[in-house]
């Protein structure tokens, strides 16, 4: 079959620039994604500009409401077919990552945003929707708000509400307060929260008793730590964690509404998501999204009766993320959305027998299913990725990470032969059995190779070094490389300002088909750290308000763990410099302000060592393997700074002849400040992060430890700047005696690939799925070395070239780039607007007067036909077209 061949080479990689009304059933040619995995959505589709993330079905008017990042998005049920689309009011925030509800009427729609507000929104005579009243959900306290000191106007609280739940003559809503561990209880006549009920750990979904004196609620992040207990804040509150930093607690809380309190909390699976009652109301079915289970709970005695694993095969480990479920209207069938397989399980339900749940197959859904409901034989499906491509927007206001191109299905409830076509379909396009083949275990007796074939065979390597950067595409740093696939005029880091990137690149590999898995730091960090992200990243795109992950939020991360945890399981030693880290540095007493960016240089070069740093990381268990005075993020930090820190205690390696099997370097300069004042050029922080990028390869190179060590160089994400093939495309280095030298290859490999290389040459097994699936990297080896070191080149590029202040007499375009730059948020990794982020560092490169290449940034995939690769046959011939 043509289409499994394609699937099993990964030849295929369209589907980040699609049109606007998308063709990719299952007889189509299908959409591979970022992780490698094919899209081909069972039954019909319709897309749009936006994140869904929960529906409902509207039944006096046959529609579907989706809530997605924006605001809501209705689809007529019956031609399956865009009706409306209508934006939450400005200023309020997007969506939280669920909570949405209506009316019996089917008038009257609420939905949860990611500040504190409850959305309502109401359809008119004319059949069009309007949104209406917004009203803050929050706990009622005594004590007054904090009031603005200019306007003296109460400072709103970001509860983060999700879950919603209405009374049966909706006089009241109950409300999810994430960020409050509590439930409020809004009065809709009036309009106002009159009371709270405190639950467990984030709150996420509600259901109500049919007696109405009972709240069933999923307590995403668990119970609350008793005294003593391993723990760790999330958004504010102390979260159970394990030895590894992870949560490791979810519960469902039983509320009595007359008591206002939780009286019963069970023991479920991981992040506890999607709650449905059977139709019988005697059990309660909850997805477990970090731990890819079913939890069935017994109400007549308040015990788990069962528990079912809904991964397309038993022996793969975690990665299905099982999170969201509904129920056939006669209750024989159970639907779960699995996110990470792209698929939704279709559930036999018998509550008489011993096993009351079977998995029967599975239906192909589009990318990262979020929420599913079914009306008579029509099951439908919120896909919260859905097609993976960008929207198309306005050209004035280009492309960006938040292109986000979701869709919802409708797939009839197929019968036994046509659930066994899609269970098939599935296995195939999730990639099922090449994470299977990962997990095959070792053979005696097998001679040392670069990339071992199976998990535990040896490796010529006994040194893994990962080198993590910031924000760069191929064509911005390779562009102008003949050998490979580039675009000169998309090159704005050329061989003048980055050196020994060229030269890397040139002596070891240079690949030209590699991509990054996520498309901004929240989601990068953990793709290149956990080879997988959770539910609580796909969904929070309308507002990171419970965390913008960057190593501080336990809930947001992989219960398969990180990196250095499969390392140290294994028996490995691991060394951190600056992965997770968030420096902050320190003034002197009598200082105004904190040292800058000159400083520090100045300081640096005069060899004073009087600058002092705080460096905060949000994971215990990872301080003591964090080498504690390397710097971590921080713009005003220079790269050559770092490669200096690292290269004491490389030093002291050397002196005692060990050093570490896996070792992480960040060196995030390359992101750069764009023109903010005082700040270094974009030419100089990427001149600076070349450098010392250059001096930390030469002193790994000229060591003892060579002869066994592999380096991977790689960037957190791409940012979704321009690139000619696609803005995925990204930069990625393989340096190691065993690389091949002087080589261009051009297999597809992503970050993921990187992880699962550098697993199979520590001896360890994949953590999850996605790194399982991924292709190792053998085609950058081979098995005869070559020692030769590398010698670190000069760059010309002053480093401390600063940008000069704002001045009247600049070209207004100049002053506007400006004023973007200082309005850009450097606080965390990639706090800024990606849009005007590669805007500011076109023109600051290529000059005001040359125009944006909008049309080749972000997830266009205009270059993939030149590249070699099949493409959807929805482009035209002239896509490739200037």
């Amino acid at each position: 079959m043509k289409i499994a061949l394609i699937c099993a080479t990964l030849a295929l990689l369209s589907g980040w620039g699609l049109c606007e009304e998308p063709k990719v059933g299952p007889d189509g040619p299908g959409i591979v994604i970022t992780t490698g995995q094919l899209i081909r959505p069972a039954g019909d589709v319709v897309a749009f500009p936006g994140r869904p993330v929960d529906l409902v079905y509207n039944a006096p008017f046959s529609e579907v409401i989706a809530k997605d990042n924006r605001g809501l998005v209705v689809v007529d049920a019956n031609t399956w077919k865009l009706k409306q689309e209508i934006p939450f009011p400005k200023g309020k925030g997007g969506a939280s990552m669920h909570g949405i509800t209506i009316s019996k009427s089917g008038t009257t729609v609420y939905a949860t945003t990611s500040s504190n507000l409850l959305q309502t929104a109401l359809r008119k005579n004319d059949g069009t929707w309007v949104m209406l009243d917004s009203f803050e959900v929050y706990v009622p306290r005594p004590e007054p708000k904090k009031c603005d000191e200019k306007t003296q106007q109460p400072i709103p609280k970001n509860t983060y509400p999700t879950g919603v739940v209405l009374n049966q003559d909706e006089t009241k809503a109950y409300v999810c307060l994430s960020r409050e561990n509590a439930i409020a209880i809004v009065d809709l006549r009036i309009k106002e929260v009159v009371g709270a009920i405190p639950v467990g750990v984030a709150p996420h979904s509600i259901l109500l008793s049919a007696d109405e004196k009972t709240l069933y609620v999923s307590n995403w992040g668990g119970r609350h730590p008793r005294k003593g207990e391993r723990s760790a804040p999330s958004a504010g509150t102390p979260t159970l964690i394990d030895e590894r930093g992870i949560a490791v607690s979810g519960t469902i809380g039983i509320c009595d509404i007359g008591q206002a309190k939780m009286t019963t909390e069970i023991a479920v699976g991981l992040h506890p998501a999607g709650l449905v009652l059977s139709p019988d109301r005697h059990r309660l079915c909850v997805a477990n999204a970090n731990s890819d289970t079913i939890s069935v709970i017994d109400l007549n005695n308040s015990k788990v009766s069962h528990t079912l694993t809904v991964r397309p095969d038993s022996r793969l480990p975690f990665g299905s993320g099982t999170n969201a479920l509904c129920f056939s209207p006669d209750g024989k069938l159970l639907f779960a959305a699995n996110g990470g397989n792209n698929a939704v399980a279709m559930i036999e339900v018998n509550f008489a027998l011993p096993e009351p749940l079977k998995v029967m197959g599975y239906i192909p859904a589009g990318w990262f299913p979020g929420a599913v409901t079914v009306s008579g034989n029509n099951l439908m499906i919120a896909n919260i990725k859905g097609e993976g491509s960008r929207t198309p927007v306005k050209k004035k206001e280009g492309f960006n990470s938040h292109g986000h191109r979701g869709t919802l299905s409708r797939v009839r409830i197929p019968d036994a032969a046509t659930l066994a076509k899609y269970t098939k379909q599935v296995l195939e396009d999730a990639r099922i059995p090449q994470a299977l083949a990962a997990m095959e275990k070792a053979r005696a007796d097998m001679p040392p190779v670069p990339v071992p074939a199976r998990i535990g065979e040896p490796s010529v390597f006994e040194h893994i070094v990962y080198i993590i950067k910031e924000n760069r595409t191929y064509d911005q740093v390779y562009g102008e490389l003949k050998q490979g696939n580039g675009e000169p005029k998309f090159c704005i880091y050329g061989r003048n300002i980055t050196p020994n990137h060229h030269a890397l690149a040139e002596q070891f590999v240079l690949l030209d088909n590699y991509y990054c898995n996520g498309v901004l730091s929240a989601d990068g960090h953990s793709w290149l750290t956990e080879g997988n992200v959770t539910d609580h990243l796909e969904k929070a795109f309308g507002g990171f308000t419970r965390s913008y992950t960057y190593g501080d939020d336990p809930l947001t991360y992989s219960s398969s763990g990180f990196i250095w945890d499969n390392a140290l399981l294994r028996g490995k030693t691991v060394r951190n410099y600056g992965e997770l880290v968030d420096s902050v540095i320190l003034k002197d007493k009598d200082a105004k302000q904190a040292p800058g960016f000159k400083e520090i240089y100045d300081d640096f070069q005069a060899k004073k060592g009087a600058i002092r740093y705080n460096h905060k990381l949000g994971i215990e268990h990872l301080k003591k393997y964090t080498a504690p005075d390397y710097p971590g993020w921080n713009m005003k930090i220079p790269d050559v700074v770092r490669a200096a820190e690292f290269m004491k205690e490389f030093e002291e390696s050397k002196k005692k002849k060990e050093w570490y099997n896996l070792v992480m370097i960040y060196l995030p300069q390359d992101h750069a400040s764009g023109l903010s004042p005082g700040m270094p050029k974009p030419q100089a922080h990427m001149a600076d992060n070349d450098l010392a990028l250059g001096q930390v390869v030469e002193a790994i190179t000229k060591s003892p430890f060579w002869p066994k060590t592999c380096i991977f160089v790689i960037e957190d994400d791409p940012q979704d700047g321009w690139d000619h093939v696609d803005g995925h495309r990204s930069v990625c280095m393989v340096i190691s005696p065993y690389t091949k030298r002087n080589a261009v290859v051009s297999k597809f490999y992503n970050q993921t690939s990187v992880i699962h290389t550098m697993e199979r040459m520590l001896g360890c097994p994949p953590m999850n799925q996605f790194d399982s699936l991924s292709p190792v990297m053998t085609d950058c080896f081979t098995t005869k070395p070559d020692f030769t070191p590398y010698t670190c080149l000069p760059v010309s590029i002053k480093l401390d070239d600063l940008n000069p202040p704002r001045k009247k007499n600049m070209p207004t375009r100049l002053q506007e780039l400006i004023d973007l730059s200082l309005k850009q948020d450097f606080t965390l990794p990639d706090r800024v607007n990606d849009d005007q982020m590669n805007r500011i560092l076109w023109h600051a490169m290529k000059g005001i007067e040359t125009p944006y290449p909008a049309d080749f940034a972000g997830a266009h995939g205009k270059g993939f036909r030149k590249a070699g690769l099949l493409r959807d046959p929805r482009y035209q011939e002239d896509d490739d077209d200037e």
